[in-house]
């Protein structure tokens, strides 16, 4: 189990479950060190006064405030210190909403809550939670304490465990106001109806299994061959798509290549074989390939599924 971020208690009227916070993500990216292009050794970061021109320790360093007039507020560590938040060791709930009323926009970090413990009490405690929240679809509204810093959480179920997440605060998140505004046309009918057709074409069970981080795959490639000694050449910069001059025109002929030319799920290769295939985005292959039954595609890469297809 990955390794525990906080421990506590889940608190909610006089009921208090035992848990610790472990981290539901985790970071498979590849991290670079910064180095000398010459040497090849690390580079090292120190501070340096620009009055002074001399190295700052970490001792002397303290935060300054910009004003709007351009002077700054002194703030020190003390001074932090002494409006930091109340540390609890309670997940304090105080209200249930409906997981549906919750905007995606607010999540900003997730993690499982799990028991502490073999006690009985505390296990039964922590299922009966779970239960009553995964049958009522409700989660819970919360704050907690960790190290720092006081967060908004909402606690709910996912695969028959606790999970949190903790929350944007509502004016973190920027008004829609003001921002790039739609068009105030009305559509036309048949242009909606098009596009109806194109988004059920396009739809599909979520499956996140089927998405891929391609960049990460093309990192790794070059760190393979840079191993062996390879030389890695940048490809044609791609043209930026021109604005679509007939929106009807091209939902049209998009439903009549998904559909194979008007003939339904007609095999790839009776619709322009394997140059049609990797013209297609893996989301179009990956369509393609639950119209013909491919089997494994959820887990194919998009050179994997044109192979398939054009097979």
């Amino acid at each position: 189990m990955p390794r525990s971020l906080w421990t506590g208690s889940l608190s909610f009227g006089l009921v208090n479950v035992p848990v610790q916070l472990v981290t539901a993500v985790q970071d498979v990216g590849f991290r670079f060190r910064q180095l000398n292009s010459k040497t090849h050794r690390p580079i090292e970061v120190r501070r340096f006064c620009s009055e002074e021109d001399r190295e700052v320790a970490y001792e002397e360093i303290a935060h300054g405030y910009e004003l709007d007039d351009g002077n700054q507020v002194i703030i020190t560590d003390e001074d932090l210190a002494a409006v930091e938040p109340r540390k609890t060791r309670t997940i304090d709930i105080d209200s249930f909403v409906e997981l549906a009323d919750v905007d995606p926009i607010y999540f900003d970090h997730p993690y499982f809550l799990v028991p502490i413990g073999e006690s009985e009490g505390t296990l039964r405690a922590y299922q009966l939670l779970v239960e009553v929240m995964s049958s009522t679809d409700r989660a819970a509204l919360g704050r907690f304490v960790m190290r720092t810093k006081e967060y908004l959480v909402l606690v709910r179920v996912r695969d028959g465990r606790l999970a949190l997440t903790t929350l944007l605060w509502h004016d973190e998140v920027r008004e829609s106001k003001g921002i790039a505004p739609g068009g105030k046309a009305k559509p036309d009918k048949t242009c909606v109806e098009q596009t109806v057709a194109l988004i059920e074409a396009l739809s599909v069970d979520w499956d996140p299994s089927r998405y891929e981080d391609e960049y990460r795959k093309r990192v790794a490639d070059v760190i393979a061959r840079k191993k062996k000694g390879g030389t890695i050449k940048a490809p044609a910069a791609e043209k930026e798509p021109a604005p679509t001059p007939d929106l009807m025109a091209a939902l049209e002929k998009t439903l009549a290549e998904m559909k194979g030319g008007g003939g339904g799920k007609a095999s790839a290769a009776g619709s322009g074989g394997r140059d049609e295939l990797e013209g297609m985005t893996k989301q179009e292959l990956a369509q393609r390939a639950a119209d013909e039954g491919v089997e494994g595609r959820s887990k194919m890469t998009k050179d994997e599924l044109v192979d398939a297809l054009a097979g």
